[in-house]
């Protein structure tokens, strides 16, 4: 099997990357960022807003739409409600990261089979697959970041100039502006140009100069031709979100500078070996391609801190960080392939036995976990229970099997189909962790509002989960402090538990109210309040 795996390593990446994502990509509950993007893409396509973007019905100009629009190709080709298809296009730039990964390591001079350790730790890396779910739209800023990038090493690389790379370069890096703006350019593209200048130098900087401006030019143009039309279009609210998306910056989820420093904890089950990795003075000794090693620190280091600088901080704004770490891991990596049968130092070798033994405990005892986390629920999930048991615990089985005799290439790839086995077979077990006794969506309000020949607005806004649950608009009518009742007979009103005084005391003397249902779309045992509605039909005495 390894055999084949490294005579094919894209279409072994693509393999992983389709188990891994693609299989189970309907079964995630929808978060709050996809709510939101998935309704734009939804109107979109209904209202043919395709430039001047809305959720809800409102203009939301804060990301750029070229991941929306995507979506809504998708959604389009495959079904609008879809959540496959609205998720497909972020798990297949998951699989294009991982390609360009593979790539740019063979750019650096890296071996094919070191240039395929990079990419697979870089897909099975936790931030790089659940960014699909929890923020879809970064993925696709610095996954054609990263293409872009690929495309300036070439560019830097080469001794003449190749205008089909400068072209590339403008384009790509134009394409992640037009994600989720300048994000990745401080990100990614900032700490790579920086990186490269100092371990190899910019050759011939002076004969590239004209080149250079072209692809800055080209990718400002692509990148930045949408916020100039709605700045003239819209100018107002144009503004008005400008002002709030900048303010945010260093209002908003303020953290200190040293929040990032666990960055490695975010490839999940890489932890171990990406902090040896970012020990320089004992790897770079040790390491072949000093260069391209030195390079990948750097660079995985600067980008670090420029995110540490900034005052908004949240831990997906690292998942870019793992881009280059996936490849400063894989020097590591590669090293313990090719010499960890000659180690007799028990501090080199206990990290590698600590990390490979945990993953092959965790695989052995994961029937039992999963029996006990299950209880009495077995029969409803038992494909899933037989398959996921089988395929962990015979792969910790193999870890330990394979760590007693120091075989660190079969080991690594044991772990990789690890993370694919919990996601292919394991996925569909979250359900049972997501049971709601109360839960009502949101959708049937349809029915009430076509029985009572009604419209249904709300007090505040409504949360965007609950909105895409609804698969509609529901205007908000108390904005600013100023409750403006629609001039209707009878209508619907969504409310928070919260406002149910303030609803009787604003409209009990002139209304009826009549509260017919409660929604709530929580799943889980944890309750949250936005994601519940009180439903009231109001109607005049």
């Amino acid at each position: 099997m390894i055999n084949y795996i490294e005579k094919y390593p894209l279409a072994s990446i693509a393999l992983f990357t389709i188990l891994l994502l693609v299989v189970n990509l309907g079964i995630p509950e929808v978060t709050i960022m996809e709510a939101r993007n998935f309704i734009t893409a939804r109107e979109m396509i209904q209202d043919n807003n395709w430039l001047l973007t809305t959720m809800n019905g409102e203009a939301r100009y804060q990301k750029p739409p070229l991941p929306t629009w995507l979506t809504a190709i998708s959604g389009l080709t495959f079904g609008v409600n879809s959540l496959f298809a609205l998720r497909l296009p972020a798990a297949i730039m998951v699989l294009i990261l991982g390609i360009t990964s593979y790539f740019l390591s063979k750019e650096l001079k890296i071996s094919n089979k070191h240039s395929l350790y990079n990419s697979l730790i870089l897909i099975t890396s936790f931030y790089v697959f659940a960014i699909i779910n929890e923020a879809p739209w970064d993925i696709f800023t610095h996954g054609f970041m990263a293409i872009g990038l690929l495309f300036l090493l070439k560019f830097f690389n080469d001794e003449k100039i190749n205008w089909k790379n400068v072209l590339l370069v403008g384009v790509f890096i134009g394409f992640s502006i037009m994600s989720k703006g300048p994000v990745s350019l401080y990100a990614l593209f900032l700490p790579f140009v920086i990186a490269y200048g100092v371990v190899f130098k910019f050759k011939k900087l002076k004969e590239k100069t004209v080149p250079i401006i072209a692809f800055i030019i080209l990718f400002l143009v692509i990148g930045g031709w949408w916020f100039t039309y709605v700045r003239l279009v819209n100018p107002e609210t144009f503004l008005a979100v400008a002002n709030k998306e900048t303010g945010n910056w260093s209002s908003y989820n303020v953290r200190p500078f040293y929040y990032y420093w666990s960055f490695f904890t975010q490839s999940g089950i890489w932890t171990i070996p990406a902090f040896v990795g970012l020990l320089y003075p004992y790897l770079i000794k040790r390491v072949t391609n000093k260069k391209a090693y030195r390079f990948s620190f750097l660079w995985t280091i600067l980008a670090v801190i420029l995110l540490s600088i900034i005052p908004e901080k949240k831990a997906r704004y690292l998942m870019p960080v793992l881009i280059p770490l996936a490849l400063n891991t894989s020097f590591y990596i590669n090293y313990l392939i090719n010499e960890f049968t000659n180690w007799k130092s028990k501090k080199e070798t206990f990290p590698i036995y600590f990390h490979f033994g945990l993953v092959g405990t965790l695989g052995i005892l994961a029937p039992f976990g999963l029996y006990f986390l299950l209880k009495g629920s077995i029969s409803q999930y038992l494909v899933s229970f037989i398959l996921t048991s089988i395929s962990l615990f015979t792969l910790g089985f193999l870890i330990w099997k394979n760590l007693s005799k120091k075989k660190i290439t079969p080991l690594f790839y044991y772990t990789v189909l690890f993370v694919v086995s919990v996601f292919l077979f394991g996925l569909p077990i979250s359900k049972h962790f997501n049971k709601n006794e109360t839960y009502n969506s949101i959708s049937s309000l349809k029915k009430l509002e076509e029985q009572h020949q009604i419209t249904t607005f709300s007090i505040d806004e409504v949360t965007p989960e609950l909105i895409w649950d609804y698969n509609g608009k529901i205007e908000n009518i108390y904005k600013e402090e100023q409750l403006e009742l629609p001039k209707l007979a009878s209508f619907g009103l969504l409310i928070m538990n919260k406002d149910t005084s303030f609803i009787q005391q604003k409209l009990a003397p002139n209304f009826n109210l009549q509260n017919l249902e409660t929604y709530n779309i929580n799943f889980g045992a944890k309750q949250k309040e936005r994601l519940i509605r009180q439903f009231y039909l109001v109607s005049k005495k």
